[in-house]
């Protein structure tokens, strides 16, 4: 086993539980430099599926992790990305790709085996279990528009729909090499079923590597998208990775431009022109006001 590679602040939730799903499993949080010190800030919120290999090469898959400690560490010393709190979940191995699918669909023709589709209880063991004690143990900004949800693989599929299915909870989404072959393409349907004139406010990164099988099915997805009111570099930031492969690797290697997208540093606060010369005469003219007030009340 590879040596642990965990940076930073990083606090453990062995074996959270979950009624909804009936089972457990290991919630990582990494919290950014500077949050022990800022007793009151509040801080954005990063949900990342997979969390085994978020951090940690010692419990990622092939050994290689995300490096999303790293990458965050160094983009928040920068002043890059505003500081973030990343949530790794870890998946349950065998049920993963019936938590992560959106539908019943058959696995293994082979064996008939067939997903039970349970991503819509994921999503409520997300919004119902594991978001409210996040929210109540940390400092986060509680509000939709500051919480994202990210994956790739089927986990980026999930990441996509459940973006679609809970716009009150998840409004970031990183939605890196999704799944787009699950159940015959039947994210498709569910993006050319959403009414165009309510659209949810969802700001998507969307990837694919050019050395992924059916790479190009991605491409078809974005349209969809941009059919459905989503602005290219806007609300939607698309990316294929020129000779990148579906891999840990791949995904590490690109997560550098999707925190700089999800969560770009605040605006500088810039003083009005004339700003303090309007305070001072402010002041001059209530101490005025007030020896005025005084000579009244002599005479």
């Amino acid at each position: 086993m590879p040596p642990h590679t965990l940076t930073g602040n990083i606090q453990s939730h062995p074996n959270f539980p979950s009624k909804i799903l009936r089972n457990r499993r290991d919630v990582l949080v990494y919290l950014p430099t500077g949050y022990r010190r800022s007793r009151t800030r509040r801080y954005p919120v990063l949900y990342l599926h997979d969390g085994q290999n978020v951090f940690d090469a010692a419990t990622s898959f092939g050994g290689v992790e995300w490096g999303a400690d790293e990458t965050a560490q160094r983009l928040i010393a920068a002043k890059l990305i505003e500081p973030v709190i990343v949530v790794a979940i870890a998946n349950t191995g065998e049920d993963r790709i019936h938590e992560y699918s959106p539908t019943t669909a058959r696995i293994d023709p082979a064996k008939r085996k067939q997903s039970k589709g349970l991503l819509r209880s994921y999503g409520r063991f997300l919004t119902e279990e594991l978001k409210p004690f996040i929210d109540k143990q940390y400092r986060t900004k509680r509000e939709a528009e500051f919480t994202g949800l990210g994956g790739s693989s089927l986990g980026g599929l999930a990441t996509l729909v459940l973006g679609l299915w809970f716009p009150n909870y998840f409004t970031r989404l990183a939605v890196m090499s999704p799944s787009v072959w699950w159940d015959d393409c039947v994210i498709y349907k569910i993006v050319d079923a959403l009414d165009e004139t309510a659209k949810p406010p969802l700001k998507i990164w969307l990837d694919t590597g050019t050395h992924e099988e059916g790479w190009e099915r991605t491409r078809e997805l974005r349209d969809r998208l941009v059919e459905k009111g989503w602005r290219l570099y806007d609300d939607l930031n698309y990316l294929e990775a020129d000779g990148s492969d579906h891999s840990e690797g791949a995904w590490a290697a690109r997560l550098d431009p999707v925190l700089r997208f999800l969560f770009p540093p605040p605006p500088p606060v810039i003083a009005a022109p004339g700003r303090e010369r309007f305070l001072a005469v402010l002041e001059k003219l209530r101490s005025l006001s007030n020896g005025a007030k005084r000579l009244a009340k002599i005479r």
